[in-house]
């Protein structure tokens, strides 16, 4: 599933391609990844333009110069890809949003979806959401503070997003292993020092893996070279059986609060 670093990636890239260019036609296939009737949803963005490309945690929000926002959450098997009708990968796609020639294709939205917003209904929407990981005001003394009663495990904290908003099961992994700590942990048992090491990692995980394009196996555009590069950098997730890159030992795969979780016995503890 996409997660924050995903996300800012498609984030970052779409705003260099479709902002303020115009809406030429629409396409939805599955009703149902959309929240409006497929005549409406065209009546409504044709001839219209993205005025900006923001994220919230694991949502898109494509705000049209109508006022409305097109909200997207990929959820599980989700992609996009951006390209000409030639370009377009052999993969099913549910909505398609045309500008000119090329069009920004919504692939896997079997659980996901992209839904029409008014203005005033996007923070009822996000309101259960916790805080932005790079939040200014969210210091390591708010983390500690947010983190250290909770019940539960790290990996069920790390992933819930009430509690820190983006991070879902590859990033809990990746930043409990740089911070050398078992995902099993309680919160309950870190010790402060611990606490300011996995604040730092989650901070520096986010930031290497947006910085390399996320872990997204396909490109978003035809001679995109950024998109799915920090898959080759996962130290930890889907590596089962490999051998530690930190200490040689042998990562496992365990289960954490009824989620899959990667880690290195021998050198998180």
């Amino acid at each position: 599933m996409p997660e924050l670093p995903e996300m800012e990636n498609y984030r970052r890239l779409l705003s260099g391609l479709i902002v303020n260019r115009l809406i030429t036609e629409t396409e939805v296939t599955r009703e149902k990844s959309i929240n409006i009737e497929s005549q409406r949803f065209d009546r409504l963005l044709r001839g219209q333009s993205i005025r900006q490309v923001e994220r919230r945690a694991k949502y898109l929000l494509f705000t049209l110069t109508s006022g409305e926002t097109l909200v997207l959450h990929l959820m599980l098997g989700g992609i996009l890809f951006y390209g000409t009708e030639a370009e377009k990968p052999e993969r099913t796609v549910q909505v398609r949003i045309g500008f000119g020639e090329r069009y920004l294709n919504f692939i896997g939205l079997r659980l996901g979806y992209l839904h029409v917003v008014e203005a005033g209904q996007l923070q009822p929407l996000f309101a259960k959401l916790g805080p932005e990981p790079f939040e200014p005001s969210f210091t390591e003394p708010a983390f500690t503070e947010r983190l250290a009663r909770r019940k539960g495990t790290l990996k069920s904290n790390l992933v819930d997003q009430s509690v820190l908003a983006g991070i879902g099961n590859c990033y809990s992994d990746e930043i409990c292993f740089d911070a050398g700590l078992r995902p099993a942990r309680k919160p309950a048992s870190l010790q402060p020092v611990e606490f300011e090491r996995l604040y730092l990692s989650m901070r520096r995980v986010l930031a290497e893996a947006t910085e390399f394009g996320g872990y997204m196996d396909m490109p978003l555009y035809p001679g995109d070279r950024l998109t799915g590069g920090f898959d080759s950098r996962c130290r930890v997730y889907d590596r089962e059986g490999e051998p530690c890159l930190r200490c040689g030992g042998t990562i496992v795969r365990e289960d954490v609060s009824s989620k899959k979780s990667y880690c290195c016995p021998a050198c998180q503890s």
